[in-house]
């Protein structure tokens, strides 16, 4: 059974990591897809993605764009609008890390976290609502993180911008309630991706795991299963909510 049959998906940051798993999970239940990438070093893996989704059966394109840029999430949503017709679910995905001690972090370096991680939510979703609105259905998945629930050390731009981002779901839930609009969160824990390959071997990634109760850190397709759920019909009386798809991180 298919359970995302007939609908479009724009998924932010998904030449890779979590956006990919769940572009191919969308694409697996039947969601035609439009994704996003930022840098022209991901080009080439954009493009095998579109194949990848498009050999599934359902339609797909990659859109270079910078979801931190209010006036490149306009022209995308319109572009996507022309080649799509619709849009019935975004998941908002991109996402960057800089870590630093508090003491040693510029400027810059927190305004690049907050922007990309939070600001790009705030830009996408403001796009998106007005087709939304005029079916009167929708599906918003914004992806937090743990550490936005627990703090981390060295993360504070981080943690700030998925936090900001929990209390951002929880406004649009009760804006657009009304009009079936359902937005969520996903605060995953450690997840099997590029941007935490330095974790994962050694006595390093040992230490991480013995924190985590379920031993292990999550694989992309741990997290699409949980954006599946909040997309399809399955999860339609679901809003408003952060789901911690953590491992009983934060326990």
């Amino acid at each position: 059974m298919k359970f995302l049959e007939g609908k479009v998906a724009i998924i932010t940051g998904a030449a890779r990591g979590i956006g990919e798993a769940i572009a191919i999970k969308f694409a697996q239940h039947g969601a035609n897809i439009a994704f996003t990438y930022v840098s022209d070093g991901s080009a080439g893996k954009a493009a095998a993605l579109e194949q990848k989704l498009v050999a599934l059966g359902v339609k797909a394109k990659a859109y270079k764009s910078n979801a931190g840029d209010f006036a490149a999430c306009e022209t995308l949503v319109n572009d996507v609008l022309k080649e799509f017709n619709q849009i019935d679910i975004c998941v908002n995905n991109a996402g960057i890390s800089k870590d630093n001690l508090l003491l040693r972090m510029t400027p810059e370096q927190w305004n690049d976290v907050i922007n990309i991680n939070l600001t790009s939510v705030f830009n996408m979703t403001k796009q998106v609502i007005r087709p939304m609105m005029k079916a009167k259905s929708g599906s918003i998945i914004n992806m937090s993180s743990v550490i936005g629930e627990m703090g981390n050390a060295g993360q504070s731009s981080y943690a700030a911008s998925k936090a900001g981002i929990i209390g951002f779901t929880k406004s649009v839930a009760k804006e657009l309630g009304s009009r079936n609009i359902r937005c969520n969160a996903i605060a995953p824990g450690f997840v099997e991706t590029d941007m935490t390959s330095y974790l994962q071997d050694g006595e390093g990634a040992e230490k991480y795991k013995s924190g985590i109760p379920l031993g292990r850190f999550a694989t992309g397709e741990d997290i699409a299963n949980v954006a599946l759920f909040l997309a399809c019909d399955m999860g339609n009386y679901i809003t408003g909510q952060t789901i911690s798809a953590c491992g009983g991180l934060n326990i």
